[in-house]
């Protein structure tokens, strides 16, 4: 992660770990105050999304970007609050399109649906995201929280709740423990299997 001036926190997708998507995470809501959270997305994402649906802003390289929420393939729903801000991104059709099937989507694809602001040639991306985060950090820190206050983001405390639990539930069940362990067992942690983790997956189910 990086901080430019007050206002603005860009986000580097390939150096945010879990973790570092936790704190971003608790960082967008009502007391991050003016800041304004940009994402930098140049590969694929899967395990992290949420980190892309909680930003303000997301722009992505055309040619190697994904984005996708696979975990149904494991026998599970996302948690972190992945389906909720992916709702609030995509619409509840488009979300359910996405959390059900696991796909991962290219990042025009995401574009189209709202998930990320923009897909851009890939040469382009730093530019364009600096660009962005210099604009915005160049103005009033007054001026970018009215901004925020007039676009406010939903009140997802219940819905988060909702899908902590359906989360726990499924969780601890059997079926995704066979899933998972059969994942490991057919390497989904390596390079290969990370590259096709849905097929994978798919197959792994099928055979179960």
């Amino acid at each position: 992660m990086v901080r430019l001036g007050n206002s603005v926190l860009a986000l580097d997708s390939q150096q945010t770990d879990v973790a570092d998507a936790v704190r971003v995470r608790r960082r967008l809501g009502p007391a991050a105050g003016p800041r304004r959270a940009l994402a930098r997305l140049p590969r694929r994402l899967r395990r992290t999304a949420e980190f892309v649906a909680a930003a303000d802003m997301t722009f992505a390289a055309r040619e190697n970007a994904g984005i996708g929420q696979t975990e149904v393939l494991m026998g599970i729903v996302p948690g972190g609050g992945r389906t909720q801000y992916l709702r609030e991104r995509v619409g509840r059709n488009r979300a359910l399109e996405l959390l059900l099937t696991g796909d991962l989507v290219a990042a025009d694809t995401a574009a189209a649906y709202g998930w990320i602001n923009r897909a851009v040639p890939a040469a382009d991306l730093d530019a364009l995201v600096d660009t962005v985060a210099e604009k915005i950090a160049a103005l009033s820190p007054e001026v970018i929280a009215a901004a925020k206050q007039l676009v406010p983001p939903a009140d997802l405390t219940d819905s988060l709740r909702a899908e902590n639990d359906a989360w726990v539930g499924l969780v601890s069940g059997d079926l995704p423990a066979k899933l998972m362990t059969s994942a490991l067992e057919h390497g989904v942690q390596t390079p290969a299997g990370e590259r096709d983790l849905e097929s994978v997956m798919r197959d792994i189910a099928a055979a179960l």
